[in-house]
This record gives C-alpha cells, sequence and structure tokens, in this order.
C-alpha cells in the first residue's frame, strides 16, 4: 500500500552538471466537493520546459495546462459510498476554484460525470481499481499496471471497489482540432 508519496526534482547548474533542485514528500489536497479524493499534486509547467532549466516551482494554475503546458498529478480515489457532497453547492465550488483554479470550468461534465479536457492524459493505476466510461457507454476496469491514453476524450472515472484506488496522471495541454471543426 503507498502511504505517502514524495518527490525529486532534477536540475543543472549552469555548467551542466545535474544536481538535486527539490526533494520531498507532497502534501494532499483535498475539497469538499469531492469526498475523500487526495490529489497529489507533483510537478507542472505552463509552457514548453527546457532541458535542466531550474527551478524547483511547479505550476498549478490553472489545474490543467494550456498547450504545451504539462501536470504530473498522483489521485488517491476512495471507494464509492453513493455519498456525494455535503454543504453548500456555492461554498464547495467556491472552495475548488481556490485549491484547483480553472478545474471546474475546464470539466463541465453531464448528467453522468463525463468530461473532457484539452489534454492528452496519459495514466497507470498503481493501486487498487478504477472504472474508465466513455461516451458511447463502454466500461473498461484498470488493474494495478493498467494504462490508457484519453485524447480529449470524454470519459468518467469510478472505484467500485472496497479499497482506496491510486492512479498518476500526465495531463500534456494539446490543440483541441477535434471540437474546433465542429
Amino acid at each position: 500500500m503507498i502511504d505517502a508519496i514524495s518527490r525529486l526534482v532534477a536540475g543543472c547548474r549552469p555548467d551542466g552538471t545535474s544536481v538535486v533542485e527539490a526533494s520531498g514528500p507532497v502534501t494532499p489536497l483535498s475539497v469538499g466537493a469531492l469526498p475523500g479524493v487526495e490529489f497529489y499534486q507533483v510537478w507542472g509547467r505552463n509552457d514548453a520546459p527546457a532541458i535542466g532549466d531550474g527551478g524547483a516551482e511547479a505550476a498549478f494554475a490553472p489545474y490543467f495546462p494550456g498547450v504545451e503546458g504539462t501536470r504530473f498529478v498522483i489521485l488517491r480515489w476512495p471507494p464509492e459510498t453513493g455519498r456525494g457532497p455535503q454543504g453548500d453547492p456555492e461554498a464547495l465550488s467556491a472552495e475548488v476554484e481556490q485549491v484547483f483554479p480553472g478545474l471546474l470550468q475546464a470539466l463541465a461534465p453531464d448528467e453522468k460525470g463525463h468530461h473532457a479536457t484539452d489534454t492528452v492524459d496519459m495514466s497507470i493505476v498503481l493501486e487498487g481499481e478504477l472504472w474508465l466510461q466513455l461516451e458511447d457507454g463502454s466500461e473498461t476496469r484498470l488493474m494495478p499496471g493498467g494504462c490508457v491514453v484519453l485524447r480529449g476524450n470524454r470519459h468518467s472515472w469510478s472505484n467500485r471497489s472496497a479499497e482506496p484506488a491510486v492512479m498518476a496522471s500526465i495531463f500534456i495541454g494539446a490543440n483541441d482540432g477535434l471540437r474546433q471543426a465542429s
């Protein structure tokens, strides 16, 4: 069982020597609108990265990157309980916007929880199991080691098991040629 998430960020000195620029635990973030979900923001850039470009600060505003931006996140999903968010919807939305700027606007989920972003998402289940549902009604059970690549597809996730699930994802900001063409 994965109890803690930590990160190491390496970079280069001006002479090209590789060095550790940041190392340590990643603190999970959570919001009342997504009860029990823990977000670990490992790394992010809002522009195309340069090799060994220095700096240990990650960018996570907005939550999903624009074109050429990247995000590396790990999420811990609790088992589904049927219990949704508790509290004032406006306050819950405001909390999400404060903790994860732009997340709600980017998702625009439908009644089934399907959502799409202008990103290519590469994910791997590390622990537990998750179900991926696509807009056509197909469902796929992903176990540890199961990988998925989503290319702006409308989708939703669920944890139907009795144990938490952990998934690592890399989001790459992409041009939306499909939706722009329609």
